[in-house]
């Protein structure tokens, strides 16, 4: 057990996957110290460490940047992923099960992302973000293929009230024949959200029918954040 697996275990993951059915997404417990957030952040001027950079402006994506890591990834991305992944797999055929669509995803994440590699996906996918004052993120899904894992995670690397006002964490549901519902969830400092990658399922009266989900982030007021993105699937 490395400190990423028990840092991940030590959720109440019955509860998380309750909100997770619930909302679509769910607050995860502190997967990083103040003094790794640090570190990690400091990362983001490394140019060596990435494979691409978006300014979102142009791209119309938002205000702000993210730069997508190059594989393989320093640490601890990967060991994160590793610890998490085995906790989400559940859920995530739980998820497709009720839905009645397959249930790829074998027991381990290497095993995955070489069947992700095999499709033609294999651009690594982890990234991070940086967002200045007035900088926000346009509501939107991470799929980069065919072959999609259902959760993902994010973790915030900054101290919201100290490193920066608002820039809470969006998502946003479409509802069948209603008006969408959002959430709003200000992410403490080096704590997981797990949410789901595109849709989840919710209930219907035909039994389970799907909601289409795109997450995003509310406008910065004032400071600068910066969050790591963990997708578990690599892009095409």
């Amino acid at each position: 057990m490395t400190r990423w697996d028990t840092r991940v275990d030590s959720g109440d993951w019955d509860s998380i996957a309750a909100e997770l059915d619930e909302y679509g997404g769910a607050l995860l417990p502190r997967l990083v110290t103040a003094g790794e957030a640090a570190r990690l952040r400091d990362l983001y001027v490394d140019d060596s460490l990435f494979r691409k950079t978006i300014d979102m402006a142009p791209r119309r994506y938002g205000s702000g940047q993210y730069r997508y890591f190059s594989a393989p990834y320093t640490e601890p991305i990967e060991a994160l992923k590793q610890a998490l992944y085995p906790r989400l797999l559940p859920i995530a055929r739980d998820w497709w099960t009720r839905l009645g669509r397959a249930t790829p995803w074998p027991d381990s994440l290497d095993e995955w992302l070489t069947t992700c590699h095999r499709a033609g996906q294999t651009r690594s996918t982890a990234l991070m973000l940086r967002y200045g004052a007035d900088d926000w993120n346009a509501l939107h899904q991470d799929l980069y293929g065919d072959l999609v894992f259902p959760l993902q995670v994010v973790i915030n690397l900054s101290a919201p009230g100290v490193d920066y006002t608002g820039g809470e964490f969006l998502l946003v549901e479409q509802r069948f024949r209603a008006q969408s519902r959002g959430v709003a969830t200000q992410l403490p400092q080096g704590h997981g959200y797990v949410f789901t990658t595109r849709d989840r399922p919710v209930r219907s009266s035909r039994g389970w029918s799907v909601a289409p989900v795109r997450h995003g982030i509310s406008t910065v007021r004032s400071g600068e954040r910066y969050a790591l993105g963990l997708i578990f699937h690599d892009a095409a």
